[in-house]
């Protein structure tokens, strides 16, 4: 089911809140089956007042906490 809903997301904007509280937004471009995930557009979003661009950037899937697809 998840990895559906991540398949259906791929070249979308997802929401990505790590551990430590850390929240990123980009284009999911693709993942695996440990959940890594490759972001491009990528932006840091936690603290709002200074969000940070990041480009293209993979993420750990074991620091991943929540992936948030975009509306369908």
């Amino acid at each position: 089911m998840a990895i559906e809903i991540l398949e259906e997301s791929i070249g979308k904007t997802v929401l990505i809140r790590l551990r430590g509280g850390k929240s990123i937004r980009g284009q999911l471009k693709g993942f695996d089956q440990h959940l890594n995930l490759v972001l491009d557009k990528a932006e840091d979003l936690t603290d709002s007042e200074n969000i940070k661009e990041l480009g293209l950037i993979i993420v750990r899937g074991d620091n991943v906490v929540m992936i948030s697809p975009p509306p369908r």
